[in-house]
Formats: C-alpha cells, sequence, structure tokens
C-alpha cells in the first residue's frame, strides 16, 4: 500500500491508496501529522510513500518519515507521467504537477483544465499528447477579501458567504458579491477561452473551496477534492 502527503502549512492531507485506488483520505494539523500516520498503519499495511511541500515538516517529522517507510519527495528531479513544457520548471509548484499527473491517469488522452481553488486559484492545461504548457494563478476566496481589508482604510474582513443576490445592497453586500461573483466568471471565463480553442475539454474542479464553489458554475465539471492525492500516488508508482 502507498501513502501520500500533501503538507500545508496549517492542514495536511494524507491518503492511502490500494492498487491505485484511495481507500481512506484524512485531514489533519500538521503538527499531528505522525500521530495520523501511525494510527493508519495500525490499519493498513503502507509500505511506499510520497510527500509533497516536504519544506513545511518539522526537521523530526522528516527523519520519522524517511525512517518508517521508502519515501519520495517530490521535487522538479522525479519523472513525470506527462511532458513539461513549462518555461520555469524548477517554479513550477509541485501541487500544479501533481494535478497535472491526476489528469494523466483519470482522463488519459483527454484535453483537461485543472482548476484548483485554494488560497490561490490555479488553472493547469493538459492536451491530449499529455504535454502540459501551464496555465494561470489568480487571488484565491480568502485572498480577496483580506486584500481589500488590508490594502484599504475602511472595509471591514468578513468572512465567505453566498451572496444573496449580485447586486449589493450594502457594504457587506457589495464586497460578497464581488468576490463571489468574481470568482464565478473568471472560472466561467477561463473555461470559456479553453473551450473555444480546444476540442471535447474535460474540466476537473478541486481544493479547499471548490464546494463552495461548484453549484454556482454552469459549465460540466467533475468536482473531486482529492484530486492532488491521487496525482501524487500516481507519481509515486510511475516512479
Amino acid at each position: 500500500m502507498n501513502l501520500a502527503i500533501d503538507v500545508g502549512n496549517t492542514f495536511t492531507k494524507i491518503g492511502v491508496f490500494h492498487n491505485g485506488n484511495l481507500i481512506e483520505a484524512r485531514r489533519c494539523l500538521t503538527l499531528s501529522l505522525i500521530e495520523n500516520i501511525q494510527s493508519l498503519t495500525e490499519k493498513h499495511p503502507i509500505q511506499n510513500g510520497i510527500v509533497a511541500f516536504v519544506k513545511n515538516l518539522s526537521d523530526d517529522q522528516h527523519r520519522w518519515l524517511q525512517n518508517r517507510f521508502e519515501v519520495i519527495i517530490l521535487d522538479p528531479s522525479k519523472k513525470l507521467p506527462f511532458h513539461n513544457k513549462y518555461s520555469t520548471p524548477k517554479t513550477l509548484g509541485m501541487d500544479r504537477v501533481a494535478l497535472v499527473a491526476a489528469a494523466v491517469k483519470n482522463f488519459p488522452n483527454r484535453n483537461s483544465l485543472i482548476i484548483d481553488a485554494g488560497t490561490c486559484i490555479t488553472y493547469d492545461f493538459l492536451n491530449t499528447q499529455r504535454e502540459y504548457f501551464g496555465g494561470a494563478i489568480s487571488p484565491g476566496l480568502r485572498m480577496r477579501y483580506e486584500a481589500m481589508n488590508k490594502l484599504t482604510a475602511a472595509l471591514p474582513l468578513l468572512d465567505s458567504v453566498h451572496p444573496k443576490n449580485f447586486i449589493g445592497s450594502s457594504t457587506e453586500e457589495s464586497m460578497h458579491s464581488g468576490v463571489y461573483y468574481g470568482i464565478i466568471n473568471e472560472i466561467e471565463g477561463f473555461i470559456t477561452m479553453y473551450q473555444n480553442k480546444y476540442d471535447d475539454l474535460t474540466v476537473i474542479l478541486t481544493g479547499g473551496d471548490s464546494h463552495f464553489l461548484r453549484d454556482s458554475l454552469k459549465n460540466d465539471i467533475f468536482a473531486n477534492p482529492n484530486f492532488l492525492l491521487e496525482g501524487l500516488n500516481h507519481i509515486l508508482e510511475f516512479n
């Protein structure tokens, strides 16, 4: 069995895979990573692992993982199941690499647009020849609220809510409308641009804010909150 670990600054996602299938997934505080993995090993005979964003691990956590499993640290030197045409591959985020690998596995020989709605919103395109050229990066949901608060003198810091109307009748409602519908129209606009250029486009939505956004998107999409973990496991098996 394989262990896929996506290490975040505060939270970490862990997936256990058997024969390519995700059989258990967890989200935990990064500080409690070892305790969660220990409890998983009591249930599953895990042998191999892959870790993304190892810089967010403490030295003790890093050593523990290396001593416990055969672990691959995902970095630009690893073999990938697609042709990376990105002009600056060393600056390419490993989260984006894993998402593209998941598209290769789940939608082979398809034009795929992967949209990851997290701290930033990333757009990554993979063509039918498994060629990856890049995409786009824009501010995510929380970042937009924080920017309006920090970069102005009077706008408050709000929690995200679904606006009742696209016409905001107060300052707070206007902010909610601007953030929410701004993101929705941005995503729809990107999808339309790719659809106009590429036939039979498959669109995948993932990331922490995907559940908050997906019901308002008009285009057909595949929503998969564990897409990044699936990509990590595919890279592990490919290596």
